[in-house]
């Protein structure tokens, strides 16, 4: 009896990195690929993104990609899968758009390989048929997917709320989760982010009023930062300028690239004249000037980042202006995004974000709206997803006291599979599926060792300790030569050091006439300086001895 095969790659046990592999017999298909910001102690990690090894060594079976919607943390991580497999991507004209312009980004593959869907479409992908209903969340053209299989249909809510007032005036279609729910659903998996948060997320139209109040209050520029997907804050920026007599200016590539892209498909409407150049801006009165810009996670390169360091020519802040902070810090970008509001506040700027203001909304579902998707799905097995672990086990109960029994529910974590045939279902093993991080241009798993390595340079610094030996007696030749990094302060570190190079010879030199074994050379070094430095600093710098011989 062949079983349907749900493996999670990302997204479970943490926030990003979204990923879910569906297989039955001889196809696969997967749902979404995204990729995750690296958390405080990933040092010198650009981003984090699946483990592709399960997909890649079954290459052959892939019929396709199905995106949910245009966010990095289901979209980011797709040039670096495609340089790995071949497969086409279906997604919502936005969508699509956002796709097309990540993948020439990364220079990869031809644009032909995505396809365009509408939500009524249905797509055969080998044994599975795809079909989509229009969900909200903070970016237009969201679905989440209703996957048929030979065992029954699945349902993947993809991010959620349930907003009556959406600002591109599509609200989700819930006659389409009512025809599931009656048709009956074999498996739900469902968004988990806000399942401590009671009650309902408040509408995207909270924004909106929020933005024209301030627009019409201030009396400099409005300078508002948010993700470059958000297109539907970008055009509530749009929407408050317009009314308030002000034009708009788009900074930052991503920004710029991404916005133009919707201008294009019809996401975004400004009327004419409306959209203007930085140096178009520069000759408007400051109380005629709105501005939309990247770096609401505070990311050092981005443009409002820039701003607050005084490291952007185009855009000096003065005195005046106000700067709102549209979006949620991800988790372990708090310290970052906090030390960008005080650089702000340093300028002489007025800074509103969602923790003393409006101008901002959660894109993801409360308690009652999870409650309510499972109430019209009715599912037999539930699978939380996209969420921490505590997040998943708490939607997991949820589920239960809806009528899930509590066998049903799966709390799963990236790689284990769960098998579903006619006798039921089960956790049957796993198969890769921990960090890979890219780390510059290189894209792999630096290892624990790496990152421990970083991890002790950043918190006790470096010892370098040169030395000449002769190679015929392996006697030390000279005076050796010391050089620290991060360890000790200059004035206190001359004793220190006069004592460490003693101590290095009188464990090298043993009056011996021997050829010098470098292995063992080096294990001792760093033993007598490893010793000696703790018990007089309390710290374990990185020894890092190096000979030459002479």
């Amino acid at each position: 009896m062949t079983a349907l095969r749900i493996i999670p790659l990302g997204g479970l046990g943490e926030i990003g990195k979204n990923m879910m592999v569906l297989e039955y017999g001889d196809d696969m298909i997967i749902v979404d690929c995204g990729v995750m910001f690296p958390e405080p102690e990933m040092l010198g990690i650009d981003l984090v993104i699946p483990d592709f090894t399960y997909v890649a060594e079954r290459a052959e079976h892939l019929r396709g990609i199905v995106i949910t919607h245009g966010h990095e943390d289901h979209i980011g991580a797709l040039p670096y899968l495609l340089g790995r497999v071949s497969a086409p991507i279906y997604a919502t004209k936005l969508t699509a758009g956002l796709v097309r312009v990540k993948l020439r980004e990364h220079r990869g593959p031809d644009q032909d390989t995505v396809h365009v869907v509408d939500p009524d479409d249905e797509i055969s992908l080998g044994a599975f048929s795809v079909g989509f209903f229009r969900v909200n969340h903070s970016i237009p053209d969201a679905v989440g997917l209703a996957i048929r299989t030979p065992l029954g249909l699945v349902v993947h809510t993809g991010d959620f709320k349930f907003d009556h007032t959406p600002v591109d005036g599509r609200p989700t279609e819930f006659a389409k989760l009512s025809r599931y729910g009656a048709e009956g659903v074999l498996c739900l998996f469902s968004d988990s982010t806000n399942v401590e948060r009671p009650g309902y997320t408040p509408s995207e139209q909270v924004v909106g009023v929020a933005l024209n109040q301030l627009m019409a209050a201030a009396s400099g520029r409005v300078i508002v930062a948010t993700f470059a997907s958000l297109i539907s804050r970008v055009q509530q920026v749009i929407d408050a300028a317009a009314q308030c007599g002000r034009s708009v200016g788009l900074t930052g590539r991503s920004m710029v690239d991404t916005s133009n892209m919707a201008l294009e498909l019809g996401y975004l409407t400004a009327p004419p004249g409306l959209l203007q150049r930085q140096e178009q801006l520069l000759k408007l009165p400051a109380h005629q000037v709105a501005m939309v810009t990247t770096g609401s996670q505070g990311e050092p390169s981005s443009a409002l980042a820039r701003m607050a360091n005084r490291d952007r020519r185009q855009v000096r802040l003065v005195p005046g202006d106000t700067v709102v902070i549209s979006a949620s810090p991800i988790p372990g970008n708090e310290e970052t995004v906090n030390r960008t509001i005080d650089n702000l506040y340093k300028q002489g700027a007025r800074v509103l974000h969602s923790r003393v203001a409006d101008v901002h909304v959660s894109g993801h579902a409360s308690q009652e709206e999870q409650k309510l998707m499972i109430g019209l799905l009715r599912p037999r097995y539930f699978v939380p997803v996209h969420g921490e672990y505590r997040h998943l086990v708490q939607h997991a109960q949820m589920a239960n006291t809806l009528g899930v029994p509590r066998e049903n529910a799966f709390v799963l974590e990236d790689g284990e599979v769960l098998e579903v045939d006619e006798d039921g279902a089960r956790v049957t093993g796993g198969v890769p599926g921990g960090h890979v991080y890219v780390d510059g241009l290189v894209l792999g798993d630096p290892a624990t060792a790496i990152l421990r390595d970083r991890s002790e340079l950043a918190r006790d610094g470096m010892f370098v300790i040169l030395l000449a030996v002769d190679k015929r007696t392996g006697n030390v030749v000279g005076r050796p030569d010391i050089v620290t990094r991060g360890f000790i302060a200059e004035p206190e570190s001359e004793e220190l050091l006069e004592e460490s190079r003693r101590l290095v010879i009188q464990a090298i030199d043993q009056g011996g006439q021997h050829p010098m074994e470098w292995g063992s050379v080096h294990a001792t070094i760093k033993d007598t300086l490893g010793e000696f430095l703790y018990g007089k600093t309390r710290r374990r710098p990185m020894i890092l001895p190096v000979a030459l011989e002479v």
